[in-house]
């Protein structure tokens, strides 16, 4: 019986800090987007610690776009532009639990690369899961990104919930997929 409690304590020891972030450890992991094909654009760095996380966006890859009276760092695509939307509500930052926290972080708009202004109708939300080979995965999901211009009720802190996103058409967008490994 000590032997059975003993073996069980062990393994619980053993499961990953971040319960929730699938295999990532402690430390610093790359973030990237993906386009069809396979082509990635490095977009970010995690670094994670005891279950809590700080993002540093890579602003090598994005440029300056002044749009709708508010600066922007974008994605320039062929068609169309990738622009990160920073949640302007407080957060936790908490991989503990689930990923949804690090949704939060990784909010995009997209526009059409000929037009001068945003449409928040056009927000991307990259839903994150942990996959088998340890990396998580974001599919996008489009929403409409006015849900967000008004804070939150008090203590809700995630008031984003499924019936707000539609899985987006993965063919008909530059960059569908979200990678952190």
């Amino acid at each position: 019986m000590y032997i059975s409690r003993l073996a069980a304590l062990l393994a619980f020891a053993s499961v990953p800090a971040v319960c929730g972030a699938g295999d990532l450890t402690d430390g610093r992991h790359a973030i990237y987007l993906e386009a069809p094909g396979a082509n990635r654009i490095l977009i970010a760095e995690i670094d994670i610690k005891n279950g809590q996380y700080s993002i540093e966006m890579d602003t090598e890859n994005f440029s300056d776009h002044f749009l709708s009276m508010r600066p922007f760092k974008c994605l320039d695509g062929p068609e169309k532009t990738w622009c990160h939307v920073p949640y302007p509500y407080p957060i936790a930052r908490d991989l503990s639990q689930d990923l949804t926290d690090l949704e939060y972080d990784l909010l995009f708009l997209w526009k059409d690369s000929s037009e001068y202004g945003i449409d928040l109708w056009n927000g991307v939300y990259y839903q994150l899961e942990a996959s088998d080979d340890g990396r998580i995965r974001g599919h996008l999901h489009e929403m409409d990104m006015n849900l967000l211009s008004a804070p939150p009720d008090a203590g809700n802190m995630r008031p984003v919930v499924d019936s707000d996103l539609e899985p987006g058409d993965m063919d008909s967008h530059w960059l569908p997929v979200l990678i952190i490994e």
